[in-house]
């Protein structure tokens, strides 16, 4: 019975001596996302007064065949006709009476986001298949589905699901290994053929192009549709993998390094499973048309997340030339949009089309600002242009 108190009482001091829990940490407070655009002034623009928006005037006014019918833009787009074409004081000034510049503001209150640069390349191609030709462009082939989120949930409007029918079930589509893989699943609906499978890739990237034929003529192609499949950057797997460096990463480099590497090159464009149809368009087009529905214009369009800037809408975007420090800043004008491009600051510059544009393009990856110009009246908060 001693021994028994004895325990007892040990068990008792040991008790009175252990410590007391720690507090519990305070609540996690809940993550608050910037908003997306913050008002600004014309006099916040970087050089605005040394810029010449002449030409984005011009290719404001080619918007507004596509956004004119919309309140929130009908007066600017009247208005516009009114300024003398190529006067650059006449156009600063119809800017300034007219719009208001709101700032982009990516979630985590940043103002800096990454510009990249595209372009139209041209290939030298073919009608039909030959030795020297032997790689496809395919149009959009018919049993590629596209299902409109938004007919079954409304609050899922601009999602699409793309597949293909196996049996009874919608499946995915084809991914890019599996449609270049030799079975030729997609036999028959081949527009064009051409002689680099690299070019080819990077035309899908680029989502239009130009095709060369031996008989002079040139044919604009413009993307039709894709197959569902999230695109995965090659570049990015490069650095990963340290075949590059960030300072020699370019669209040059990949395909350099794709050519003295042709196995683990093709393994490598394989890794992106995206694969893009085209549509040839109607002769005599000399630039193709954007998501606007408009054809792009060299050095003035600019593609963006339409989630947060309007397409039509004009942006000054305020980054630097191509692996440099020299500004570049510009009055654009929204006017397409890209897989990948997502996110509130960021932007794909249109150079225009051939080698030269390309060679811009290739090897744009800077940091930027972007404002997009609203017109004037007009909450972007509680409202959508």
């Amino acid at each position: 019975m001693r021994f028994l108190c004895f325990l007892m009482l040990m068990f008792l001091l040991l008790a009175g001596c252990t410590p007391p829990l720690p507090p519990s940490p305070p609540p996690v407070p809940p993550k608050v996302e910037a908003q997306p655009l913050s008002r600004a002034d014309f006099n916040d623009l970087p050089l605005w007064q040394k810029t010449t928006p002449a030409a984005a005037l011009e290719t404001f006014l080619n918007s507004c065949r596509a956004i004119a019918a919309r309140p929130a833009w009908s007066k600017v787009c009247s208005e516009a006709l009114f300024v003398n074409p190529g006067d650059e004081q006449a156009a600063r000034l119809f800017f300034e009476q007219f719009f208001t510049p709101w700032q982009l503001i990516n979630e985590d209150g940043s103002e800096s986001g990454t510009i990249t640069g595209y372009y139209v390349p041209e290939l030298a191609g073919s009608r039909v298949a030959d030795e020297t030709y032997k790689y496809p462009i395919y149009r959009q082939p018919d049993d590629l589905l596209t299902i409109d989120l938004a007919d079954v949930y409304p609050e899922l409007a601009g999602y699409r699901l793309r597949g293909r029918i196996e049996g009874k079930r919608v499946v995915p589509y084809y991914e890019r290994g599996e449609i270049d893989d030799g079975n030729q699943p997609l036999a028959g609906n081949e527009l064009f053929w051409v002689a680099d499978p690299v070019e080819l890739f990077f035309l899908h990237i680029q989502g239009s192009g130009r095709i060369l034929l031996s008989d002079g003529e040139k044919v604009m192609l413009n993307y039709a549709n894709q197959n569902g499949h999230p695109y995965r950057s090659i570049g990015k797997l490069l650095l990963e993998r340290k075949a590059m460096t960030p300072d020699q990463m370019s669209m040059q480099n990949i395909r350099r390094w794709v050519a003295e590497h042709p196995e683990d090159g093709q393994k490598l464009l394989d890794e992106n499973p995206s694969y893009v149809f085209f549509r040839e368009l109607e002769k005599g087009i000399e630039s193709p048309p954007g998501a606007l529905g408009i054809p792009l214009a060299a050095e003035r369009s600019l593609a963006v997340d339409r989630k947060t800037i309007p397409l039509g809408a004009p942006v000054y975007l305020a980054t630097t030339w191509p692996n440099t420090a020299q500004p570049l800043n510009r009055l654009m004008v929204a006017q397409d949009t890209g897989g990948a491009i997502k996110g509130r600051v960021r932007a794909d510059f249109f150079w225009g089309m051939g080698a030269d544009a390309g060679a811009l393009a290739g090897r744009m990856k800077q940091q930027g600002q972007l404002w997009v110009l609203l017109p004037k009246n007009f909450d972007p908060v509680s409202s959508q242009p």
